[in-house]
C-alpha cells in the first residue's frame, strides 16, 4: 500500500526538524510540509478553511474551535510551551504597583481568546487575587474562531490602533503579548517572572502549554491507525533533538533557551502525552470557562482520540 500523503503546517523547531528533513520518516505517511510564517496565521486558515491535513494550532484556539464543532481533534503532541508569567507589561507611568491595581484599569490583548492570555488571565486571578470581571479588555485583533463572542468587559481597539502604541501613550495601563525591551518605560507587571512560574509549576503542577498538534477528524476517522502513528513519529523525532541537545552539538539561542528548562521541568521539558500534563490540562479548561471561551467543562479525554490517550 502507498504512503498516504498529508499536507503540514508546521514550525521549524529543534524537536521538529528531524520530521521536517526527513531524518524521522514512516513507510505509511509522506509529509508536504507547507511554510507558513508567522506560524500562527496557519491557526486561522485551519480552522475557517480546513487548508491542511495537520497544523500546529493554539491551544486555546483548539479550545475555542471544538466548542464551535470544528472538525479537528488534537494529539498530545506539544511543540510549544512555557512560563507564563512573563507575558503580561505595564506601563510604569500608570501608577500600578502590583497586578491587583489591574481593577478599573484597560488592559492590551491580541484577542481574547489568545492563548498567553488565557494562562495570564488564570494566573492572576488564582495566584494575585485578580478580579477578572473588574478589568477591560481591550482587543488590537480579532479571534481565529470568526464564530467566537467575546464576553461585556471585553471591547475593540479604535480602529488602526496600535497595541505598543496604546500601551507606551497610557492609552491602555498594561497588555500581554508584548516585549518589554520596546521602551524603558514598559517592565514585566509580575517581577522575576520567570522565577515566580517555575515556582508556580512546583505548587500546581502546571506547565503550560502554549501550541500542539491537530489533524482533520476525516483522516482519523478513515485511518484508525494515523493518530498513533503520528504521535510516535513526532515523539521520534523530539527524542531526537533531546539526545543532541544532551550531547551539546549545535547550540543555538533555541537549543539553551531548552536546557534552561530542562533545569526547572526535568530531562524532557516536553513532555508530550495526557498523563503527564493531565493537571495542565484540567486547569486550562477551567480557565476558559471562567473567562467564558467556551461554555461549559469537558473531560480531557474527549480532547484527544482514544488510541493516544495513555501513549508517552
Amino acid at each position: 500500500m502507498p504512503a498516504l500523503p498529508l499536507t503540514t503546517a508546521i514550525a521549524t523547531y529543534g524537536h521538529t526538524k528531524a520530521l521536517k528533513d526527513g531524518t524521522i520518516h514512516s513507510e505509511r505517511v509522506v509529509f508536504k510540509h507547507v511554510e507558513v510564517s508567522p506560524i500562527t496565521s496557519a491557526f486561522r486558515r485551519m480552522v475557517r478553511g480546513l487548508d491542511f491535513d495537520i497544523a500546529e494550532m493554539a491551544l486555546s484556539t483548539y479550545r475555542c474551535a471544538r466548542a464551535y464543532q470544528k472538525p479537528i481533534t488534537a494529539l498530545p503532541i506539544f511543540l510549544l510551551r512555557r512560563f507564563e508569567h512573563g507575558s503580561i507589561v505595564y506601563n510604569t507611568n500608570s501608577g500600578i504597583q502590583s497586578p491587583l491595581d489591574l481593577h478599573g484599569r484597560r488592559v492590551g490583548v491580541r484577542s481574547y481568546t489568545l492563548t498567553p492570555g488565557v494562562w495570564v488571565r488564570g494566573i492572576l486571578q488564582d495566584v494575585y487575587g485578580v478580579d477578572l470581571q473588574q478589568v477591560q479588555w481591550v482587543l488590537f485583533g480579532d479571534e481565529h474562531v470568526a464564530e467566537y463572542v467575546a464576553p461585556a468587559q471585553v471591547v475593540p481597539a479604535p480602529a488602526g490602533g496600535d497595541i505598543v502604541s496604546a500601551l507606551r501613550s497610557g492609552e491602555i495601563a498594561a497588555a500581554i503579548g508584548v516585549r518589554a525591551a520596546d521602551a524603558p518605560e514598559i517592565q514585566p507587571l509580575i517581577p522575576e517572572a520567570r522565577q515566580a512560574g517555575m515556582a508556580y509549576f512546583k505548587h500546581t503542577g502546571v506547565y503550560p502549554i502554549s501550541h500542539l498538534v491537530v489533524v482533520k477528524d476525516e483522516l482519523l476517522q478513515t485511518y484508525p491507525w494515523l493518530a498513533e502513528e503520528l504521535f510516535g513519529l513526532f515523539k521520534a523525532a523530539k527524542d531526537h533533538y533531546l539526545e543532541n541537545l544532551r550531547a551539546g552539538t549545535h547550540q543555538n539561542p533555541e537549543d539553551r533557551a531548552m536546557q534552561a528548562m530542562q533545569q526547572a521541568i526535568g530531562d524532557d521539558p516536553l513532555l508530550y502525552g495526557v498523563v503527564p500534563n493531565r493537571q495542565t490540562f484540567e486547569t486550562f479548561i477551567r480557565f476558559n470557562v471562567e473567562q467564558q471561551i467556551i461554555p461549559h467543562p469537558v473531560a480531557v479525554a474527549e480532547l484527544f482520540p482514544a488510541s493516544v490517550l495513555t501513549v508517552g
